[in-house]
């Protein structure tokens, strides 16, 4: 048995799937993991990391999206940049394998773009439970994300998603605020997607955040905040508060990020 060592990130986990592919060795000969969910190595396997290689995932997407469809691809970035716990990553099957045996199970079929209608298989079942995860978690943000205005015009914010869902994020913002300069800051894995009106987005690693800058708004952001507050208060009818329902529109976790309930 091969067991190919993969970055847990689209990029390498399509890297690993493509070397799989290119060894040759046959799909049963073949297992996918990632270097964050290796915690021991097996007698009798043959064991290589897989490098990130940006042409080779390129490829590997191209492909997905020509044979399975735009929508199974989607599905399968999500279930990729879901997050797991080291317990669960214990408890529930290794995700760059479930991904691997998905993929090679849409290419088999006729009809690829229903591979993720096939829940009775257990790699695509454990796809499916992590796409479903990271897209609930990237649909309440969409709703919840708060951007304040620093000093120098630029909208900030900060999020603190349990999956990896800044690209989503990112890409939707992009869309929807084309001419506005914003950093979306994702504070648990120190990453940020950073854009400037008028082009894409770029990710980019943030190991020590600057927290002075993020926290210099400018006056007018401030007065906002105060007259949203007030707003928001003033509205509110004491005897109708219901503090369970407020938890399940938006999630406690959600809290420290928006602004009226902090």
């Amino acid at each position: 048995m091969k067991v190919l060592i993969c970055e847990n990130s689209i990029d390498g986990i399509f890297s690993g799937v493509y070397r799989a592919y290119a060894s040759r060795y046959g799909h049963n000969n073949i297992r996918l993991t990632t270097s964050d969910a290796l915690e021991s190595f097996e007698l009798f396997c043959e064991y290589e990391e897989v490098p990130v290689d940006p042409e080779c995932s390129r490829k590997v997407a191209d492909t997905l999206r020509a044979r399975l469809g735009q929508e199974v691809y989607y599905d399968i970035c999500q279930a990729i940049s879901a997050g797991e716990t080291e317990k669960e990553q214990r408890k529930n099957m290794n995700k760059a394998e479930a991904v691997y045996k998905t993929v090679v199970l849409g290419l088999s079929m006729g009809q690829g773009f229903n591979v993720l209608n096939c829940l009775g298989n257990p790699y695509v079942a454990r796809v499916f439970q992590l796409a479903r995860s990271a897209g609930n978690e990237a649909h309440h943000l969409l709703g919840f994300l708060r951007f304040s205005e620093l000093e120098n015009g630029t909208l900030f914010s900060r999020i603190h998603p349990r999956n990896n869902v800044l690209p989503i994020l990112a890409e939707h913002f992009v869309d929807r605020l084309p001419m506005e300069n914003f950093i979306i800051y994702d504070e648990n894995r120190k990453t940020a997607a950073l854009h400037r009106k008028g082009s894409g987005y770029l990710l980019a690693a943030v190991p020590q955040a600057d927290e002075e800058f993020m926290n210099r708004f400018s006056e007018k952001e401030q007065e906002y905040r105060q007259l949203w507050l007030e707003f928001f208060h003033s509205i509110a009818i004491e005897a109708r508060k219901n503090p369970k329902l407020q938890r399940q529109n938006i999630p406690k976790r959600f809290w420290p990020d928006t602004v009226e309930l902090k």
